[in-house]
């Protein structure tokens, strides 16, 4: 081999090495995740659900509705943190949630991958 060609694998190899390194160091806890999905829940319940009702006593529930919501943020994720499965794979994790709470409210399947300290949901599925 020539040695240019050398220095061009070595250096590939040191680029992937401290890539994965950096992946490694950067993957996101179980902890951020639920505090990730708990921050996305709430912003759809106080955006899609507390605005959006229509008849009177959710009318009168609404005017709460996002107090409610946020004083609930504790409970919402001790739920999610019960129905969610991580796979690690040391340089990102897969996170599924199966948020079923009782048979009266829909269920939902999330998931979402999590690499460089950030999280992207992939798949939001009502079941």
């Amino acid at each position: 081999m020539k040695p240019l060609t050398i220095i061009a694998y070595t250096g590939a190899a040191v680029g992937l090495a401290a890539l994965g390194v950096s992946m490694a160091k950067t993957n996101p806890s179980q902890v951020e995740y639920e505090e990730y999905a708990v921050q996305r829940l709430t912003k759809y319940l106080k955006n899609d659900v507390c605005k959006k009702t229509t008849n009177v006593i959710e009318n009168l529930i609404r005017f709460n509705c996002d107090k409610l919501v946020d004083s609930a943020s504790p409970q919402i994720q001790e739920v999610i943190a019960k129905t969610t499965e991580r796979q690690d794979f040391v340089i990102f994790s897969i996170y599924r949630t199966d948020l079923k709470i009782n048979s009266w409210i829909p269920s939902y399947k999330f998931e979402t991958v999590g690499a460089f300290d950030q999280f992207y949901t992939y798949t939001a599925e009502k079941q």
